[in-house]
């Protein structure tokens, strides 16, 4: 044995001992470097194997034996063996990185399968207005994931995903429910329309609020962003003319001339250029609203929905 590997010896000696585990094996980089030197009979060859500098890869052999305690390898002109003991430590350290590489495959395999899917749930103008597009440039960064996307109101979409059913949401109401982390993706805004022969269409005067408080309306179903924004916005709300569970139903009725609705701006936009609605402006009420993605709090999303919401902001 060397005299270089007897001082490594007595100098890891007062090392070794207590600790934690992290402290007391050294890191994987380490014992792959063994690994290397006991395979190719040379230092050089090991750090060149690795990537490494040849003084790096001798650096961190000696810093290897201070951490044990003992000698690894014996260094001489002709190359670099093991010592009797560092080719047990060889044996030990082929257990673990073989583990490590299991970890690694496992660990792998989980990312595949969380990448293999997405679970969308949107709030209705989201999901007819915008995700189709924002899903459509996803499928191109990622053509093997498969994307299912459940409508709903905002009240559903909390529920989605505090049940675990769905990865990342998409509301449009007043506050972000209970339970949920949230960032603003964009801002819309809710008009009154009606149908050309409606007589709100003829009107040269805004709607004051209190007359359209006290209209029975088109309305969405309770739970929804639309309808959460439209009562805080008027303090309270007539009994409904017609209350439908979706936007396009609440266009159907509003274009067919049931009654006034009050609806996205994003959800009209064809029908407005076409005159088969027109917009009914109110005087002195803010009808804007933002929105936003949500997630499980503490639960920042990774993988696919992570992508799919920075496609949100673009």
């Amino acid at each position: 044995m060397s005299s270089s590997g007897g001082a490594a010896e007595r100098d890891g000696s007062e090392q070794v001992g207590g600790g934690s585990l992290a402290h007391r094996v050294p890191e994987l980089g380490a014992l792959e470097l063994l690994l290397a030197v006991a395979r190719l009979g040379s230092l050089g060859g090991a750090a060149r194997e690795l990537g490494i500098t040849q003084p790096a890869a001798s650096s961190r052999i000696r810093s290897m034996e201070r951490q044990l305690g003992v000698a690894l390898v014996d260094r001489s002109p002709r190359g670099s063996r093991l010592t009797d003991t560092g080719a047990l430590v060889t044996d030990w350290a082929r257990r673990i990185v073989e583990a490590a590489e299991a970890f690694d495959a496992g660990a792998q395999a989980l990312r595949d399968r969380r990448d293999s899917r997405l679970r969308v749930a949107a709030s209705m103008t989201i999901a007819e207005y915008l995700l189709p597009g924002w899903l459509l440039a996803l499928r191109a960064q990622r053509p093997d994931t498969a994307v299912s996307l459940l409508a709903g109101n905002s009240a559903a979409v909390a529920e989605r995903l505090l049940s675990d059913e769905a990865d990342l949401g998409f509301v449009e109401g007043l506050s972000v429910p209970p339970g949920l982390d949230s960032a603003v993706i964009g801002h819309d805004r809710l008009i009154v329309v009606a149908a050309p022969a409606h007589p709100w269409a003829r009107r040269r005067r805004p709607l004051e609020p209190t007359e359209l408080a006290a209209t029975p309306l088109i309305l969405r179903e309770k739970g929804s962003g639309t309808r959460q924004v439209l009562d805080a916005a008027l303090g309270g709300l007539s009994r409904p003319l017609i209350e439908l569970s979706s936007t396009t139903a609440v266009k159907a009725a509003a274009v067919s001339g049931a009654g006034p609705a009050v609806l996205s701006e994003l959800a009209v936009r064809e029908e407005l250029a076409m005159r088969r609605l027109v917009n009914v402006p109110v005087a002195a009420v803010s009808l804007a609203r933002d929105l936003r993605a949500v997630w499980p709090t503490g639960h920042r999303p990774t993988g696919p929905a992570r992508e799919l919401l920075s496609l949100t902001r673009g």
